[in-house]
């Protein structure tokens, strides 16, 4: 597992993952500095950013649940459609 560290950038705090000589940088703490409750729902609605993240846990999820997956994607990019990150 990578090890973590943070940065401060403009006040706020922003977490680095380090993995394999990689650094991954917390597009959540970023947002979350930007009224982030608003852009990541916002974003998680968004047709195409659902099926992005389809695609890479298929790739990356050896647990991937298929069928539940059909059920968010039937649904995104409605007016109705809400998901919350913890989904």
């Amino acid at each position: 597992m990578g090890k973590n560290k943070k940065i401060e950038v403009e006040g706020r705090e922003i977490s680095i993952l380090i993995e394999n000589d990689q650094e991954y940088i917390s597009l959540t703490d970023m947002l979350k500095a930007k009224d982030g409750d608003f852009f990541i729902s916002d974003w998680l609605r968004n047709r195409n950013t659902v099926e992005y993240l389809g695609i890479w846990e298929s790739i990356y999820n050896p647990n991937f649940n298929y069928g539940e997956f059909a059920l968010i994607k039937s649904q995104a990019g409605l007016n109705s459609y809400k998901l919350s990150v913890r989904e």
